[in-house]
């Protein structure tokens, strides 16, 4: 089992910048893929970003491309979203999500194991 906490949610204008953090517990942190997922009240979660297990490779949801980064470093158990030129519409709650192998993966399904969760809120 993995134990994951975020951080560094927070409230920033639009355009802004924000960088989440993940920290991960338990089993071998450099055996298993990441990813983050985000919530609106009322709506499905929703997949953002994955990384798999060296780092190597990267997946994004179409709306952040170009504007969000996921990376990791095995050497803290920690992988991060960095969040650049932020809009209005990607204010939810940010989960990080440790995946059930090594591999990128995007769906819910795929992944074993959650945070809980760190409010981002971009203003207009």
């Amino acid at each position: 089992q993995v134990q994951l906490v975020e951080s560094g949610g927070g409230l920033v204008q639009a355009g802004g910048s924000l960088r989440l953090s993940c920290a991960a517990s338990g089993r071998t942190f450099s055996s298993y893929g990441m990813g983050w997922f985000r919530q609106v009240p009322g709506k499905e979660r929703e997949f953002v970003a994955s990384i798999n297990q060296s780092g190597g490779q990267t997946y994004y949801r179409d709306s952040v491309k170009g504007r969000f980064t996921i990376s990791r470093d095995n050497t803290k158990n920690t992988v991060y979203l960095q969040m650049n030129s932020l809009k209005p519409e990607d204010t939810a709650i940010y989960y990080c999500a440790a995946a059930r192998g090594p591999w990128i993966a995007t769906i819910l399904g795929n992944f074993g194991s959650w945070g809980q969760g760190t409010q981002v809120t971009v203003s207009s």
